[in-house]
């Protein structure tokens, strides 16, 4: 039967004497809520797997004992009750016994009045625990500059430890000895200032009491403005979006969150400027929408002889198309939705939230948005916009505006995907997974069983395999771009590993939706043979390369990526700069080489564009627009914003900004247009436009040489090619 009309099985079960329908396999804890019935815990987080730790969401189901309701499955027919006598004097015993040995009021009831332990322990009616403090005092930790440290307000919940481990994968904290000496270690029992913790806060932001709270929080603060308004975490906590919030972090990053309101026609934020806030709209809608020309640097001009000058100018690509371009029906942003081609512009509203790529990863913004009508919205930075997204609540909204305005079009954004039908879409919309991953986690691990697809959201995935010699990074990845398919249509197992780069964002579609999709939809599936097929055969020269070259030196030389170095015989070159003059004139007077650069052996790889084959000038463009074609050029595609982050993030200096004086709307005056500058990038484009690169042909001691790497270096390093 299709994935798409089978049906989710239920099971009917009894909550406080009501009939529910509840899907098979939910625990009786999420039941309840579901049903508006909620259980006090202490050890499980809204986005954790539930432990059973702390014993507090105990409920009655009919057995001989009281069960801990977070790990307890429904079953048919199941009789759950949970505010039975028997079922809240349990609840209120555990409360007495972890108050007994809590420092009331803790450090996070004086800062902040929300500690989950004494606020759960105040509403059961617990005043004076019946039970003794315990006499040995496990003290307090002062050797970290940003936490501070009280075992005796620990509760033993461990969500300090799994915040540690399965959020930020840290892997700092652990629980040492046992019964009534058990408690929470650093490392190996090393004061947490001298242990391996990276101050991230994870651990703080999860634990329910003051055992764990900031001592000082510098630099989060947005300037204030007439039309912002700033918030206690009182404040905050009352309004929906902020639900679950830890309201101690709120308190002492009161000045990283704001309230701001921007007026009808007023700008929001610039395309191409650095930021480092994102923003939630509450009320108002806002266009977003791109300023820069959609074209890109066409060189031509008149003249005879291979040595014309010419003039650099901007051109559509109705005008002159380029081979290898890609004709992308939306020009992705950093927001929930993306833009259309052939007219740049869209709407956000209350629930949507842009700028999250800027705020996690310092990127350029990716658009200029103006308030359409008066707009409110919250204005934050990273570390609120960080613990926000761990929230069940605000996730489950994004989440939600992402699969009902976005998932389609990034989907139909893949040319190969463009087949797929409305109702597999719709399908799809219901069962993806979208999961996030930190700088350097893996997403998936060389060797693995391949279980799921990938699509890259938000943020650069690195895809690299290990050979004996080190790491070999095989591409880079960025929104709109797919991995995963070659362990799922080949023999089940991962052939790369695959890191997040920065914050990234997945969608993670299930091996068997993606099967059924491949079957389905016969022109998917050849699409992505035909892909899975460039990529293996890419990846096995490569493999030819590191098998022909002593691979540290062809690594420590970064020549591994390159597919045509401009290089000098410096035994032949008398440095007049011809190669350079002649770039020059040849790109309308900008050079684009530069006669400096490594050296190896007696040849210089001079600073030009190596058109790398993974290019890092790729990582992090906020709208995608620099890519790889299938010959050698890099191609800047035409909807390029001129952030200038790609020039920033070339390790050889080979990217330049070109300026061109283009009309555009005025924005402070709606219908007129003016003159501004506005910047495109450029690269050496190995001259197609004439015979051979005019470096090559102006040099006149035959000392410039365009060459293959792998072919040229491995001949010199004596080891042939295969």
């Amino acid at each position: 039967m299709s994935t798409i009309t089978q049906s989710m099985d239920f099971v009917e079960i009894t909550l406080d004497g009501r009939a529910i329908r509840v899907p098979e396999g939910t625990s009786v804890f999420d039941a309840a809520r579901m049903n508006g019935t909620p259980i006090p815990t202490l050890c499980h987080l809204q986005n954790e797997t539930p432990v059973g730790v702390c014993r507090l969401c105990v409920v009655d189901t009919g057995g001989r004992v009281l069960t801990a309701s977070c790990v307890r499955p429904v079953e048919a027919g199941m009789k759950v009750v949970t505010n039975s006598d028997k079922v809240l004097n349990a609840r209120k015993t555990v409360l007495e016994l972890l108050m007994a040995d809590h420092p009331s009021p803790c450090a996070r009831q004086e800062k902040s009045g929300d500690c989950e332990l004494e606020t759960l322990a105040k509403a059961a009616g617990v005043a004076q625990p019946r039970f003794a403090k315990r006499t040995l005092s496990r003290g307090k930790d002062d050797s970290s500059l940003a936490i501070a440290v009280d075992h005796d307000a620990c509760i033993l919940c461990d969500r300090c430890i799994r915040g540690c481990d399965e959020i930020k994968n840290n892997f700092v904290l652990g629980r040492m000895g046992k019964g009534y000496s058990a408690g929470i270690a650093f490392d190996l029992n090393a004061p947490m200032g001298d242990s391996t913790c990276i101050s991230c806060g994870e651990c703080m932001v999860s634990c329910p009491t003051g055992a764990l709270t900031n001592k000082t929080v510098l630099g989060t603060s947005i300037a204030a403005g007439k039309d912002t308004q700033g918030f206690e975490a009182e404040e905050l906590l009352q309004l929906p979006v902020f639900k679950g919030v830890s309201g101690t972090f709120l308190e002492l990053n009161r000045g990283a969150i704001v309230k701001r309101r921007f007026r009808a026609g007023e700008i929001i934020c610039r395309e191409g400027e650095f930021g480092s806030t994102a923003f939630y709209v509450l009320e108002g809608k806002a266009r977003v929408s791109l300023s820069a020309p959609i074209a890109h640097v066409k060189t031509e001009g008149g003249g005879k002889g291979l040595f014309k000058k010419l003039t650099s100018s901007l051109a559509a690509r109705d005008t002159d198309v380029r081979d290898g371009e890609a004709r992308d029906k939306t020009i992705p942003i950093d927001a929930s939705v993306d833009l259309a081609y052939g007219n740049p512009v869209a709407e956000l509203g209350p629930g949507d939230l842009f700028g999250e790529m800027t705020c996690m990863n310092f990127y350029p913004r990716s658009a200029t948005v103006i308030a359409e009508t008066d707009v409110v919205a919250f204005e934050m930075l990273r570390n609120v916009l960080d613990i926000m997204m761990k929230n069940k609540s605000f996730r489950a909204q994004i989440d939600q505006n992402y699969r009902r305005r976005a998932l389609e079009n990034h989907l139909r954004g893949v040319p190969m995907f463009a087949d797929l039908s409305p109702d597999f879409i719709e399908h799809l919309k219901g069962s993806v997974e979208l999961r996030r991953y930190a700088p350097g986690q893996v997403i998936a691990q060389q060797g693995d069983t391949a279980r799921s697809f990938y699509l890259v959201r938000i943020g650069f995935v690195k895809v690299s395999e290990t050979y004996p010699g080190g790491e070999l990074v095989l591409a880079y990845l960025s929104r709109g771009d797919y991995f995963g398919e070659i362990g799922l249509l080949g023999g089940g197992v991962r052939t790369a590993s695959c890191t997040a780069l920065d914050h990234v964002e997945v969608v993670r579609i299930p091996g068997d939706d993606f099967r059924e999709m491949v079957e389905r939809f016969p022109s998917v599936r050849q699409g992505l043979e035909a892909v899975a097929a460039e990529r293996q055969a890419a990846n096995q020269q490569r493999m030819q390369t590191v098998q022909s070259v002593p691979i540290d030196q062809f690594l420590s030389q970064g020549l591994m990526e390159a597919q045509s170095l401009l290089i000098l015989d410096l035994q032949n070159c008398t440095r007049c700069d011809a190669c350079v003059n002649a770039c020059a004139d040849a790109h309308d007077g900008i050079t684009r080489l530069v006669r400096e650069g490594l050296r190896f052996d007696q040849f210089l790889v001079a600073t030009s564009c190596r058109q790398c084959r993974d290019p890092l000038c790729m990582v992090g463009c906020p709208v995608g627009s620099i890519r790889r074609r299938n010959s050698l050029e890099v191609i800047i595609e035409d909807w390029c914003i001129g952030c200038g982050l790609c020039a920033r993030n070339c390790p050889y200096g080979n990217i330049n900004l070109h300026p061109f004086e283009v009309m555009v709307e005025d924005l402070e005056r709606p219908g007129r247009k003016k003159a501004v500058v506005k910047q495109k990038a450029t690269s050496c484009d190995l001259c197609t436009h004439l015979k051979e690169p005019s470096c090559v042909y102006a040099c006149p001691h035959d000392a410039a040489h365009r060459v293959d790497p792998r072919t040229f270096f491995s001949e010199m390093l004596g080891g042939g090619t295969k």
